[in-house]
């Protein structure tokens, strides 16, 4: 799709971002009856470079209608150990462990695979096309200032679906949300890991001082393969030691990983805050992380957003059909994704902030009182009560939750 006669393309939905989470949006809109749906990415290339973990589980793709990830999925795993600092461990079947564990992706793949279910449904791409601005008319996001290639035009659109990701432009521009605060914001760091001698079968994660405020994880790519990673809560580096650091030392200290060899790197931001009191404003969206769905607790943010996605897609559709795209009629997208996800978001923002004050010992009595239940679920409540039986003074803080 190139500019028209004057510097502008018009469409009826314009996403921003072609990442997994944009492309479910552009999907489900043009899926539901929106014609003219375009999404940009300033990458030149759908899924590269990764920045991501890649584990997620296999049981929400059913509902975002995804068939099969063929070659996107790396590996597979039964379920999920946790230890604690002084090493007791907990094992956890896959049905239980949440939304980023059952299989490893590869993420540029499975990137690429959204793009194309999107692309069977009508919608269009421009990549190397950047957005610079939002465009306002009456106090009405109405399309924005791009570029692509060193040329600028604009692009208009009936509604704009910010899918930008992490501290998202599109989300200041459109005057949504502020900035995050640091002990909102993980800072990560992970290599990924050749020729090393583990339990594939599994993903791992260690808590405590390991990684302060966060956690450190382990995702299988093969026998002898695997992610290894960490995030840190920002407001916990005192500019003594860095994320890279902390991964660092740790594999110094496990022989298992310090003779492997890193064939890749990544760094990044997850935010982990709670959802913003509105995602919407006058001819605007947002979805996943540039709202704010990531888990609190995990830093995982894939499920979550293209659930939320699809909803979006969904409303964009109906917002084009009746030709209504003010605050008031997108509050229907609001509600509805709130009554699918908000409940559990919020409940795990608290339960983050409190583990924030959890010491080493702490996590090992923790993980101690729970490597011998038998656990029906893996929710916040759930693991609250099973700590409660047998370290009651554990939870004291935590019983409003309960």
């Amino acid at each position: 799709m190139k500019p028209k006669t004057g510097g502008k393309i018009d469409c009826d939905v314009l996403v921003i971002g072609a990442g997994p989470i944009g492309c479910t949006a552009a999907r489900f809109a043009a899926k539901n009856g929106a014609e003219n749906v375009l999404v940009i990415e300033k990458r030149q290339e759908i899924g590269s470079p990764v920045r991501c973990a890649e584990g997620v589980s296999l049981s929400w793709l059913e509902e975002l209608e995804i068939d099969d990830l063929g070659d996107a999925i790396k590996w597979k795993v039964k379920g999920a150990k946790l230890y604690s600092p002084s090493g007791h461990k907990m094992t956890i079947g896959k049905e239980l462990a949440g939304d980023e564990v059952g299989a490893v992706l590869e993420r540029d793949v499975f990137d690429k695979e959204m793009a194309v279910l999107a692309a069977k449904e009508g919608v269009d791409f421009m990549l190397k096309t950047t957005a610079k601005d939002v465009i306002k008319e009456n106090g009405e996001v109405v399309g924005v200032k791009a570029e692509n290639m060193g040329e600028k035009f604009e692009i208009r659109a009936q509604l704009v679906i910010g899918a930008d990701g992490f501290e998202s432009q599109v989300g200041r521009w459109g005057g949504v949300y502020d900035t995050l605060k640091p002990s909102d914001i993980m800072t990560c760091f992970q290599y990924r890991l050749s020729n090393i001698d583990f339990d594939p079968e599994h993903t791992h994660f260690y808590l405590g001082s390991v990684a302060p405020g966060g956690y450190l994880w382990i995702f299988p790519k093969g026998e002898d393969k695997a992610n290894v990673g960490l995030g840190l809560q920002l407001s916990r580096l005192d500019g003594n030691k860095t994320p890279k650091d902390y991964l660092d030392e740790f594999i110094e200290d496990h022989e298992e990983f310090d003779k492997g060899q890193a064939v890749d790197m990544v760094a990044g931001g997850v935010c982990v805050d709670h959802p913003p009191d509105s995602v919407i404003t006058d001819g605007l969206m947002l979805v996943g992380d540039a709202s704010r769905v990531v888990d609190p607790i995990t830093g995982g943010g894939i499920a979550n957003g293209m659930k939320q996605a699809k909803i979006a897609g969904e409303v964009a559709a109906e917002a084009v059909e009746e030709g209504k795209t003010d605050e008031e009629f997108l509050s229907r997208y609001e509600k509805r994704w709130r009554k699918r996800l908000e409940d559990k978001l919020w409940r795990n923002y608290l339960a983050k902030e409190k583990a924030m004050e959890l010491d080493d010992e702490q996590f090992d009595m923790i993980v101690d009182a729970l490597s011998d239940q038998d656990l029906d679920e893996l929710s916040t409540e759930a693991l609250l009560k099973a700590v409660a039986d047998k370290h009651p003074e554990l939870v004291e803080s935590f019983k409003d939750m309960l």
